[in-house]
């Protein structure tokens, strides 16, 4: 049976701990309520009512003899927290999604995330190389006593090479013909999504969160938008963490403005959910019903947990301000539709959770499940 209210899970890998919140419905007339936590399942009766159960997912298995920090918060249930009985099994290795997701001589094609049309069929490259920063050109100024070398030298690829960015491939564009004729953007040609820009005549920039890249011998399968949005970002999120140790990100579109600053606090979480019953649906789901992947009554991801601010309609300019001009914080360039999907998605997951998580020193707080 599902539990009431629902529950959320959220484990640590790093410290194999875990913050279970018990979301009941309690009844007005008694406070009395009957907790029962094993290592496997998790049980509730409240007001004399019959115990309802949730069993947790194999691979998670709770220590409640070590349990502490007790305590009921209005609105959010009951809080303990406890270690793990074994540890939680690993997650999936985002930091070189990115970078592996292309191999050289290996034939791909590129499809629309969003419609599935085929946008670059059948391309075999010959290289495949990561880009420098998108800076790089400034700090060789800062690092040569002579002018710049590189000033009029330009990094686009060949024929057949695939150059990877941040958040973008870069291809040569020989005969594709999904540029738009009014600007530098390249349009999807049966949807109309935007899906990159024109760097120059046989350049084109293609977004990793508005295409989807196969092996020419398989099929393509489409993914709903927001996870695959949210998966992409969060690839993008652990990757940059990792290989240059920043850990805040301010999120532009490609009309130069800055929508999100995001500041990475781990990518080692693991969120375990009940969905509880219906009556407490909207109320406790992670994503709301358009965002839940299809697993049961419990739910199990891995996942990033952030502090996002959002800058839309001059909102934390200064903040944002101070952000641009800091040498710590990395931008991250999306299109621009995109950037309010991703605002979307952060702020459904925010209003999900339990009130006394979904701030953090005037940050809202967002796990971004992959």
């Amino acid at each position: 049976a599902g539990m009431a209210g629902g529950f959320l899970l959220e484990i640590r890998r790093g410290t194999q701990s875990a913050l279970l919140v018990i979301r009941y419905e309690a009844d007005p007339t008694s406070s009395a309520l009957d907790v029962s936590v094993a290592a496997d399942c998790l049980a509730v009766r409240s007001g004399g009512r019959s115990v309802a159960a949730a069993a947790l997912p194999a691979e998670v298995r709770l220590a409640p003899s070590s349990t502490r920090g007790l305590r009921r918060l209005p609105g959010d249930g009951l809080h303990l927290r406890m270690p793990l009985r074994r540890p939680a099994p690993p997650p999936a290795d985002l930091a070189h999604t990115l970078r592996e997701s292309l191999k050289p001589q290996k034939s791909y094609v590129f499809y629309c995330q969003s419609c599935g049309d085929i946008i670059v069929k059948d391309r075999k490259f010959l290289r495949v190389l990561p880009l420098p920063s998108e800076n790089w050109s400034a700090l060789v100024e800062e690092w040569c006593c002579h002018p710049n070398p590189f000033a009029r030298s330009t990094l686009h690829p060949r024929q057949d090479d695939c150059f990877l960015g941040d958040t973008f491939f870069l291809l040569n564009s020989e005969n594709e013909s999904h540029k738009s004729k009014e600007n530098t953007r390249v349009i999807c040609k049966r949807c109309r999504t935007m899906l990159g820009e024109t760097v120059s005549a046989d350049t084109v920039k293609y977004y990793v969160t508005e295409v989807i890249i196969r092996p020419s011998e398989e099929s393509f399968s489409p993914t709903p938008r927001s996870q695959f949005v949210q998966r992409m970002v969060a690839q993008c999120l652990v990757e940059l963490s990792s290989a240059k140790s920043t850990f805040r990100f301010a999120v532009k579109g490609d009309d130069g403005k800055i929508y999100i600053l995001i500041w990475l606090l781990n990518s080692d979480t693991l969120l375990v959910e009940s969905l509880g019953s219906s009556s407490s649906h909207s109320i406790f789901t992670l994503f709301g019903d358009i965002f839940m992947p299809n697993s049961g009554p419990v739910g199990t991801w891995s996942a990033v947990k952030v502090l996002y601010q959002p800058c839309i309609k001059s909102r934390n300019k200064d903040l944002a301000d101070a952000w641009e001009d800091d040498i710590g914080v990395h931008p991250l360039k999306f299109p621009s539709e995109t950037c309010m999907e991703l605002l979307l998605i952060l702020g459904l997951s925010t209003i999900s959770l339990p009130p006394s998580l979904r701030c953090m020193n005037s940050f809202q707080v967002r796990s971004s499940c992959y």
